[in-house]
């Protein structure tokens, strides 16, 4: 069960780190698209797995147009590519500069994080000053790394570069600092029960994101909600509030008050935000908005 919970958090993590890298997905992509709409005013709902290898053919005929039919792009957070932004809220969030990471885990996972850590290339002792936290997303991500991912090639990235060039406006619905704190605020035991978990399954990493991405890319709903929310709704039914079912209700909320205006939104978030019984379009719907899939 507790490598349900590390899975959960490298899929959050991937998002809110800027370590999002990449994955492979089948050539002819058709990824998830809805569309919410009033008299005056589209929202077009795109879910992304913050994830691409380069070269992967990821753009349908229409998510090209609805990208170019609006007139903002709004993305889950701002900034997860700037070091500036991300270490200094790593610093505090992250670093435990009153205990070592080694003392808070059991006798089992000593030697268990040594061994990961010199695997993937880390000199000894550059984990201790981290919080269970920060070394779990830490080890779920070098292997990515090291399969030779590269985080330039993320959906989110190349969706705001090709924004800005077309002088489209910019937003997010949710800050850095809310995004690591989903982390940071877990009881001590948590943490420790995620870097655990973390160890269990470190390996399959990359084979994880290959399943998700091939889920995303054909439009397999099934399969996305199977990878991104099925057994952390099932088996940390607390876990699920606070990281897909509350951030659900509060984007919503954001988006039914955007519709009020006038415009078009193209808004690129998390896939697995928009699958399963508790969706992004699940929450609009209980606000009595119509949500067509594209």
């Amino acid at each position: 069960m507790l490598s349900t919970l590390a899975r959960g958090a490298r899929r959050l993590a991937l998002a809110a780190t800027a370590l999002a890298l990449a994955a492979a997905g089948p050539a002819a992509a058709e990824p998830p698209l809805w569309a919410v709409k009033d008299a005056d005013s589209t929202i077009y709902l795109f879910g992304t797995v913050h994830v691409l290898k380069p070269g992967t053919e990821w753009r349908s005929p229409k998510v090209a147009a609805a990208l170019g039919r609006s007139d903002e792009l709004v993305l889950e957070v701002l900034g997860a590519d700037d070091p500036k932004a991300v270490q200094p809220l790593i610093a505090r969030y992250g670093v435990d500069p009153a205990g070592s990471l080694s003392a808070k885990l059991s006798d089992a996972d000593r030697p268990r994080l040594a061994a990961a850590a010199r695997a993937m290339g880390l000199p000894d002792g550059a984990m201790e000053p981290m919080r269970p936290w920060l070394a779990a997303l830490t080890l779920a991500v070098l292997p990515i790394v090291q399969a030779g991912y590269d985080a330039k090639s993320g959906v989110e990235t190349v969706l705001t570069a090709e924004a800005k060039a077309a002088g489209k406006t910019l937003g997010a619905l949710e800050t850095l600092d809310q995004q690591l704190r989903f982390f940071a605020d877990m009881p001590p035991e948590v943490e420790v029960a995620l870097l655990s978990a973390t160890l269990d399954d470190v390996a399959d990493g990359p084979a994880q994101l290959d399943r998700m991405v091939a889920a995303w890319a054909a439009g397999d709903m099934a399969g996305l909600e199977r990878e991104f929310v099925e057994e952390t709704r099932r088996d940390y039914p607390q876990l699920y509030r606070v990281v897909v079912v509350q951030r659900n209700e509060d984007w919503a909320g954001q988006l039914a008050r955007k519709l009020e205006g006038s415009g078009v939104s193209f808004v690129a978030v998390g896939a697995g935000h928009l699958v399963g019984p508790d969706s992004v379009q699940a929450q609009l719907e209980k606000r009595g908005l119509k949500v067509e899939r594209q």
